[in-house]
């Protein structure tokens, strides 16, 4: 804008007048005499919207019912490129990001890479005073470098205007598929000595039949054509010089031949000998003009060998781009197929798409149907496009392969009443099946008349087959994403009925809260030594309560009472009734954890937060427990295997933890903020994996040094996370403490417990128990109870009791209770010798 304004005066551009009615008429003329502004500024300042906008604005727009508003994905913004610029040799602009990273196809336009670099040529007359040789090797070095078709193809034709001295020169490239029809398409024409590349810009090419005319004929048969009166000869068409005014005497055509392979690529051809009466070309020529159209050869087979890589180059970006526009986000299965028929109409220029989707569950049915140009939608109930077209449908998905009808109402296999019915005249047909990656069928897409009336082509099939693999891919994976959604949408409405179901009944809440709490002394809920035997299940529930009472948490919190209640009601009705690892086991647990923070010490060390935490972990610590172990959830290949690959049954347990804490009425940190729910929600979470004695084993190294040192700071967070994780592990061992009677009784019903996983693996898994789990070896129960004191128990309850002499119990009941199995155990030892002795 430099050049704009001046200097001391409002910033606007100059010759733009801002006051009065017409201030965006005025601007907008500004813009159109000003184009270079215009596109410096819409490139540094364009957002991805506004292109976005742009672009669809150019796109191939689908009519909708009136009254019907485009359905949501439909609108997806496609370039408006066509199969056709593919065809041939034409080369795509290659992709480029804008602002925000995204690829588009609108790229500015560049020269072409492949001319070589500016050579500076001889004129006419310096060419002409040199003798053959010399001229020939300059012309061959003056197309050797380029690796541009029309380009070299203008430059040849220059040369050859020289080496023969005709009027004009024209060169023609054969294409069309060996198999199919074949034709000659005119790069440049009607080139002289004189012309510049720029003229031939913009002409509109010429396409000539294989076999057809002087230059079909040379192609066809490799053969040179030397006439002297064009007129005269019946292949010659006069109708050209008639619309043109030039009048044809003397033709020169000659083949350009790939030696490698052995094949005429192309055409030349001279008209007019200057410099000749009777304009006619000679044998000379002919002689010279070979032998540089063999360089020429070369070149060309080289230029379009470039160029096909390049062309491939740019086919494969457009298809990464099409793929990319097709999986930017997870859909409808509706919608993807929407951006598929609108990206494919856009891509092969067709008036209608159509997309039907195999039935899974029959494979006789096609489950789904859409028509883009017809109806957005057809229901299952409106299948008329797929009754009138269902010969297409099943040919092609029976025999897995394409179908190309070039005129409709010449084929045989075409039914006409079916553009009686519905209204649309049908043309050209192309369909083809839709495969996902295991090369099943999933779908079949038909495509009806091409827009510029021709039919569809082998370059219209391969382009939209590559396309059609990215497509099957969408239609797949959208498939099962839906499929994911409605699943997860059933495990959302058995979640809420488990939910409902699992959930205590709100009057027994309301019972439970009118009952009056006991005293903590009357249950001796702060006692090591408590047999639980020794209460019901009611003072259970009621001990429980009393235990968050007595350490306040329900003011801290701000606990509703009967969310209290109904909480704890909860989580008891959702312990199976195992053995061991039942109701029983937690609430045991708790009262342990809950004696424990009563020591003066450990009550001032923990937060209230902290200490809450570890009594909802105690109590919830193994929640649905099913009475097997972690080894055997893998053995077993379970589910929750699956779900959790490490601490399998304690993450379950958290799961089902945080399922009672969210369900309705059992709101127990309801009160919180979200970040000290969070805080919350981590602390339990540590506490319940912690009990996985695998991670015990990790940690207790670093806890008994420590305890050993003496002097650390337990305050640290870090301290105290480990000091939590073990005081877990500690009660949830807690029964190993207990006075004999109890820890005997406990002892056999975790034996049983074990036997029968033993068992399990037995019948199910045909596997060999270990000793511990085998009731063959129940005698040795004793003698695996020292063991796992020894390297379990006592280690954890001798760090506790040096750490705080008042935890002193928990060793010593330990101990003793190792001693009483030691006894059992020595005198099964003395039995089994014994029964030895005598057989002897």
């Amino acid at each position: 804008m430099a050049n704009c304004c001046t200097k001391n005066e409002k910033t606007e551009p100059v010759g733009i007048k801002l006051e009065g009615n017409n201030v965006e008429q005025n601007i907008e003329m500004w813009l159109d005499e000003h184009p270079e502004f215009v596109h410096s500024y819409f490139t540094r300042k364009a957002s991805r919207t506004l292109i976005d906008s742009w672009l669809q604005s150019r796109s191939v727009r689908t009519p909708t019912p009136s009254g019907t508003p485009p359905p949501s994905g439909a609108s997806t913004p496609v370039r408006k490129i066509s199969a056709s610029e593919f065809e041939g040799r034409g080369i795509l602009k290659p992709l480029v990001n804008v602002v925000d990273g995204q690829a588009t196809f609108l790229s500015p336009s560049e020269p072409s890479r492949a001319r070589s670099p500016h050579r500076n040529r001889k004129s006419r007359v310096e060419l002409l005073q040199l003798d053959e040789k010399e001229l020939l090797m300059e012309l061959v070095k003056d197309i050797s470098n380029d690796l541009d078709v029309k380009s070299l193809c203008h430059k040849i034709l220059q040369n050859v205007s020289i080496l023969v001295n005709g009027d004009r020169c024209s060169l023609f490239l054969l294409q069309g598929p060996k198999d199919g029809p074949r034709f000659l398409v005119s790069k440049v024409f009607d080139v002289n000595a004189e012309s510049k590349l720029e003229d031939m810009q913009g002409l509109e090419e010429i396409r000539i039949p294989l076999g057809t005319g002087i230059v079909g004929y040379t192609a066809d048969t490799g053969e040179v054509v030397n006439i002297a009166n064009a007129y005269e000869d019946s292949r010659f068409n006069q109708e050209i010089d008639k619309k043109t005014g030039y009048h044809t005497r003397s033709i020169l055509c000659m083949p350009i031949v790939d030696h490698y392979h052995g094949e005429v690529i192309g055409v030349a051809q001279a008209i007019n000998k200057r410099g000749f009466l009777d304009h006619t070309f000679t044998r000379e020529d002919e002689k010279i003009f070979g032998k540089y159209l063999v360089f020429c050869g070369i070149g060309i087979a080289n230029a379009e060998l470039y160029e096909r890589a390049q062309l491939e180059n740019r086919r494969n970006q457009v298809l990464l781009d099409l793929a990319r526009t097709i999986f930017e986000e997870q859909s409808t299965l509706h919608n993807i197929v929407q951006k598929i028929m609108m990206i494919t109409q856009t891509l092969l220029q067709c008036e209608r798409c159509s997309v039907l989707l195999v039935d899974p569950t029959s494979k006789t049915l096609f489950s789904q149907a859409f028509d883009l140009e017809a109806r957005d939608y057809l229901n299952e109930d409106d299948q008329t496009v797929v009754k009138h077209r269902a010969w297409n449908y099943w040919s092609c998905c029976y025999n897995r392969r394409d179908i190309n009808i070039p005129d409709a109402y010449q084929d045989e296999r075409f039914d006409p009443a079916v553009d009686q019915a519905s209204g649309f005249v049908t043309k050209t047909i192309l369909c083809m099946p839709i495969k996902n990656s295991s090369e099943e069928i999933i779908g079949v897409v038909q495509l009806l008349n091409k827009l510029d009336g021709t039919s569809f082509n082998r370059n219209d099939q391969n382009l939209f087959e590559a396309f059609a693999i990215f497509c099957g891919m969408a239609i797949h994976n959208t498939v099962m994403y839906e499929n994911v959604n409605k699943a997860m949408a059933k495990q959302k409405v058995a979640f809420e009925v488990l939910s409902y179901h699992a959930t205590a009944p709100l009057e027994e809440a309301t019972k439970l809260k009118s009952c009056p709490l006991p005293s903590i002394s009357s249950l001796r809920l702060q006692d090591f030594t408590l047999d639980d035997e020794s209460i019901n299940d009611q003072d259970t529930l009621l001990g429980t309560l009393a235990m968050v009472m007595d350490l306040k948490l329900h003011e801290y919190f701000n606990l509703e009472y009967q969310v209290l209640c109904r909480w704890i009601l909860t989580v008891k009705k959702n312990y199976r009734p195992v053995m061991y690892h039942n109701w029983r086991h937690a609430f045991n647990v708790a009262q342990t954890m809950y004696t424990i923070l009563k020591v003066d010490e450990f009550g001032g060390l923990f937060t209230p937060e902290e200490k809450f935490a570890l009594l909802v972990a105690c109590l919830s610590h193994d929640l649905d427990h099913r009475g097997t172990n972690n080894s055997f959830q893998i053995k077993s290949a379970s589910a929750l295997a699956q779900l959790y690959s490490t601490s399998t049954m304690e993450h379950h347990h958290f799961d089902q933890c945080i399922m009672i804490i969210n369900s309705q009425g059992n709101e127990i940190f309801g009160s919180l903020s979200a970040v000290d729910y969070n805080k919350a929600i981590k602390l339990v979470e540590q506490a319940i994996i912690a009990t996985d004695l695998a991670l015990y084993f990790q940690k207790r190294t670093e806890f008994f040094k420590k305890t050993e040192a003496g002097g650390e700071d337990w305050s640290t967070d870090e301290n105290r996370e480990l000091l939590r994780a073990m005081m877990m592990t500690a009660c949830d061992l807690s029964a190993i403490t207990k006075p004999w009677p109890v820890q005997r009784r406990t002892a056999f019903l975790v034996a049983e417990e074990f036997f029968q996983q033993g068992d399990l693996e037995q019948q199910e898994l045909k596997a060999t128990p270990m000793a511990m789990m085998d009731r063959e070896k129940k005698d040795e129960l004793p003698q695996m109870q020292v063991g796992f004191i020894d390297s379990v128990c006592l280690p954890l309850y001798k760090a506790f009791a040096q750490m705080n002499p008042k935890l002193q119990p928990l060793k010593e009941g330990c101990r003793e209770n190792k001693l009483q199995w030691q006894k059992l155990a020595d005198d099964y030892k003395a039995q089994i010798e014994n029964q030895v002795w005598r057989k002897r």
